[in-house]
Parts: C-alpha cells; sequence; structure tokens
C-alpha cells in the first residue's frame, strides 16, 4: 500500500509549494497579522489621545490627515507596481538618466517574456535578451548628454558589433535623421528605436508591434 494519505499530502503540497500554486502557511502570515493589529492598536491609542486633547475637531482634521496620507502611499505603491511590470508614462521616460532608460527597457523586455542580463560596456548600459522562441537580441542605448556629438559616430558605440547573431536594437528618447537610418540599413541586424516608438513601448505594446 501507498505511503500514508499525511505521506501524499506532504508531498503533493511540495510539489504545489516548487510550482509556487501553494499559498503561505500560518507561521508564514502571523507576522503580518500581528504588525497590523499592533498598527491598529497605535492608530486607535492615537487618534483616542487626540481627541481626549483637541475633541472633536482635532479628531476630524487627524482623519483627513491619516487619509490624506494613507492615499498618497496608495498611488505611490501603484505606481512603483507599474514601472515593476514595465508600464511608464511619457513624462517618466523623460526623467531617467542612461542608465534609468537601461533599466526600463529591462522591464519591459522582460514584461513581453525575454530573458534579460544586464552588461554594461566600458561603463555604457547594455542589455543582451533572449526569448523563448530562441531570437537574441542586443540593445544599445544613443547618448541623451546635451553636450554627447550626434549623428552615426553616437549610433557606431551603441550599436557596434557584439555577439554574432544577435537583432542589435539602438534606443534614443529623440529621434533619428536620415543619415542615421542610413548608416542603420547598411549595417545589417541594426534596428533603431526612437522616442515615439519607445514611448509606445512603454505604454504596454510588445516590442514586436513596433514595425523596428
Amino acid at each position: 500500500m501507498p505511503g500514508s494519505r499525511r505521506s501524499q499530502r506532504q508531498r503533493a503540497v511540495a510539489e504545489l509549494r516548487a510550482q509556487g500554486r501553494y499559498g503561505p502557511t500560518f507561521r508564514e502570515v502571523l507576522p503580518g497579522f500581528v504588525g497590523l493589529g499592533l498598527a491598529i492598536g497605535l492608530l486607535v491609542g492615537l487618534l483616542d489621545w487626540v481627541y481626549g486633547q483637541l475633541g472633536v475637531l482635532g479628531l476630524a482634521l487627524s482623519v483627513a490627515l491619516l487619509v490624506g496620507v494613507a492615499t498618497m502611499l496608495v498611488r505611490w505603491r501603484r505606481t512603483l507596481t507599474r514601472r515593476r511590470c514595465g508600464i511608464y508614462t511619457p513624462a517618466e521616460l523623460a526623467g531617467l538618466d542612461d542608465h534609468g532608460l537601461a533599466a526600463a527597457t529591462e522591464r519591459m523586455l522582460r514584461r513581453d517574456g525575454w530573458h534579460v542580463i544586464a552588461m554594461p560596456d566600458k561603463g555604457r548600459p547594455r542589455l543582451y535578451a533572449r526569448d523563448p522562441g530562441g531570437r537574441q537580441l542586443e540593445v544599445g542605448f544613443r547618448p541623451e548628454d546635451e553636450d554627447a556629438p550626434t549623428g552615426p559616430a553616437t549610433l557606431r558605440e551603441a550599436g557596434r558589433p557584439g555577439v554574432e547573431d544577435l537583432i542589435r536594437v539602438v534606443v534614443s528618447r529623440g529621434s533619428y535623421n536620415r543619415t542615421d537610418v542610413l548608416w542603420a540599413s547598411r549595417q545589417g541586424g541594426v534596428r533603431l528605436l526612437d522616442g515615439q516608438q519607445l514611448g509606445r513601448w512603454a505604454a504596454g505594446s510588445r516590442l514586436d508591434d513596433l514595425d523596428l
């Protein structure tokens, strides 16, 4: 007779845990519940003290302040969650430096199902990615510094050959001129992703839908 029901259940639970499909145990969630209970108790005690010191008006102002702080925290958490999922607004993209843009691009690639490795090259951000179909991608970033030179010279640095058989993508928040496009077309495998395409990608479009 196979193992007891208890051992069978333990094996089933172990398999579900390995697959990430089994929820936390009571011991794992107990500290969170204790912390929540303490926080609620402290909050009630604080409001009771304010009421005793300042009366109804003080209590109302305290509640309004707490609601405002809670609203700000919820919005902040939603923003962080959205960014972790690879979704950015145009204003958020505009505020990123080159390394911040690389981190955002890494998240967007992961959102699209790519496995990504950050491999900076001489201090410049660079990403290598592979999708489930076996395609390989190398992503370079055109410098956005005001004092940085423009034109094919910077593209050669961002999109210079790396490992063979890679699709090379050069990302910029700006635009490319005709000379840039001609240079990329002669390289074979270099794709230029401009600010407009980047905005669509950051808003939720997939990389494959950007017509690179």
